[in-house]
């Protein structure tokens, strides 16, 4: 499958943010539990901190979606949408870079996350712009793949800096200095992106924009409510991207917690984002064969186990063991996840709908930590929550075969 000049350079930014996204992962939780650790933050309540800053970061993000999402379906107004908040996401990345104060570093932090999640709102409806729903499916896993193979080059630069600290650098200043590298590739990797991808479907523009957007958005939550497939499906995609989110974002907090070395976390995780190459790629073609629906309840099945193994964590290797096993998964779940929602939606209204889309996708996110967060104060310990997140896998799986069902009628 040959894929286009708009299509490539679509797929280049997944790499491009990819790589943001995998130091949220690993070095960032790191870095600031050492900073806080260094004051005398108990463990616990740095755990708590993390996940708190990171809630708060997507709640704000998802109040927001929907309206500039429908704002962005008006001609013209993605691109510019775009550029302003990869400018809050790349000038919140380069100030943890300077921050001294562990507080002040979790704000940044949040600022960073909004950037960065904003950009994806407008990022996953341009699927819709530079793809048919016919390769829809390929290209969305392509751009999973290579992100996840494509960021460890500047994460594996700057983890070099960090364990050799050359030019005697000591091991802050490396990881700061992997800080700017990481967000120099998500800026530079940008720009084909602004050259070669247009907004092909579009609303033509109206004399009050702000306010009829925000009406768009009550007549959108109707129709989404009346279709009773989408309505399934996106339900049941917030309760499993849920437990997604959180295995991704708090496994180096969670394993920290449990006393698993850094450094091979930071290792293991690396090795997850090659295993994640071939699998995304494999689940673009499995789902042209038996489906995306049952590809992702499939998925969402091995999160399960992950889980429930999750949750008697207390060895490196078990931590290596997950990490493959998240690395099969994962591309999987969320290339087909945003595919198969690109199918059900108009196509000249794919922000605002992408817009919800992400609003679900990043409640989830906020439901996931806090969970942790409520966990680590109250039990001491993380582990209570990493078991809760079964019952979301659980009722995500009713979900989406609600959707199967209705879908092959």
């Amino acid at each position: 499958m040959k894929y286009t000049k708009a299509e490539k350079s679509w797929i280049l930014y997944d790499v491009a943010n990819s790589a943001f996204i995998l130091i949220v992962t690993a070095t960032i939780p790191i870095y600031f539990r050492s900073m806080a650790a260094s004051e005398g933050v108990a463990d616990n309540i740095i755990t708590a901190w993390f996940s708190g800053a990171t809630s708060v970061a997507v709640l704000l993000l998802a109040l927001v979606s929907p309206v500039i999402g429908a704002i962005a379906d008006y001609r013209g107004m993605k691109k510019k949408l775009f550029a302003i908040f990869l400018g809050i996401g790349l000038l919140g990345g380069l100030a943890l870079a300077v921050t001294t104060r562990w507080q002040a570093f979790a704000m940044m932090f949040i600022l960073a996350r909004i950037g960065y999640s904003a950009c994806n709102v407008f990022y996953d409806s341009m699927l819709i712009d530079v793809s048919s729903d016919e390769r829809m499916d390929m290209v969305s896993a392509q751009g999973y793949a290579w992100g996840y193979i494509g960021s460890t080059i500047p994460f594996i630069a700057g983890l070099i800096l960090i364990l050799f600290t050359p030019f005697n650098l000591d091991v802050a200043t490396a990881t700061k200095l992997s800080f700017v590298i990481t967000i120099a590739w998500w800026g530079l990797l940008t720009i084909p992106l602004f050259r070669d991808v247009k907004q092909v479907y579009a609303l033509e523009p109206q004399p009050q924009l702000v306010r009829t957007s925000f009406k768009r958005v009550f007549v959108t939550l109707r129709k989404i409510y009346e279709d009773k497939a989408l309505f399934y499906y996106i339900m049941g995609y917030f309760l499993y991207i849920n437990g997604v989110y959180t295995v991704i974002s708090q496994a180096t907090n969670f394993g920290g917690e449990v006393g698993i070395d850094q450094n091979l976390m930071i290792v293991a995780l690396l090795a997850t984002q090659f295993v994640a190459f071939p699998f995304a790629i494999l689940a673009g073609k499995l789902a042209n064969r038996y489906g995306p629906l049952k590809l992702i309840k499939f998925y969402m099945a091995i999160y399960i186990g992950v889980a429930i193994f999750g949750f008697q964590l207390s060895e490196a290797w078990e931590f290596w063991f997950l990490a493959i096993v998240v690395g099969m998964a994962q591309g999987g779940i969320q290339s087909l996840s945003r595919s198969y929602f690109g199918r059900l939606i108009p196509k000249n209204e794919s922000n605002e709908y992408f817009g919800f889309f992400d609003i679900f996708g990043k409640f989830s996110d906020v439901l996931g930590p806090l969970f942790i967060a409520i966990s680590a104060v109250l039990f001491q310990s993380s582990r209570p929550g990493i078991l809760a997140l079964i019952v979301l896998f659980i009722a995500g799986y009713i979900m989406i075969d609600k959707v199967d069902k209705l879908t092959s009628k």
